[in-house]
């Protein structure tokens, strides 16, 4: 049984030692490309809640975590089943570029902000690049 309220997330686009984005490939979206994260746990601070995400799924240790922007996913279709998500966004970086990745992670690509919007990623990966990109990160 699926809840009925909004599930919020958290994510982030991280920036490494390259000046490099780290991108990642996973089954959830349809393998469509997007950013690491994911659920917030009971009593978990959003900050934390990144960093323990980011720790499971790909191994990295986030510094210089600042807010991007907060998006909502009612039903996306790009996503495997009918959700409704909060995705509350980071900008964040990284000492480190080599990946370890979960389960959940088929692929990963530190790229240019601008060859990640030639990959086929997820609206709201699209959304959040795109912001980095107008220098508000």
């Amino acid at each position: 049984m699926e809840p009925k309220y909004p599930i919020p997330t958290v994510g982030a686009l991280v920036k490494g030692p390259s000046g490099r984005v780290l991108i990642v490939k996973t089954p959830k979206w349809q393998g469509l490309w997007g950013v690491p994260g994911g659920k917030i746990e009971w009593g978990e601070p959003l900050e934390a809640a990144l960093q323990r995400e980011f720790r499971e799924e790909v191994g990295l240790e986030l510094i210089r975590i600042r807010y991007a922007l907060l998006l909502e996913g009612v039903f996306d279709p790009q996503f495997y089943k009918p959700m409704h998500f909060l995705f509350i966004n980071y900008f964040a970086e990284s000492l480190a570029e080599t990946i370890e990745p979960n389960e959940e992670i088929l692929e990963w690509a530190w790229v240019t902000p601008e060859e990640a919007l030639g990959y086929p990623l997820n609206n709201i990966t699209r959304t959040l690049i795109e912001r980095y990109l107008q220098g508000e990160a």
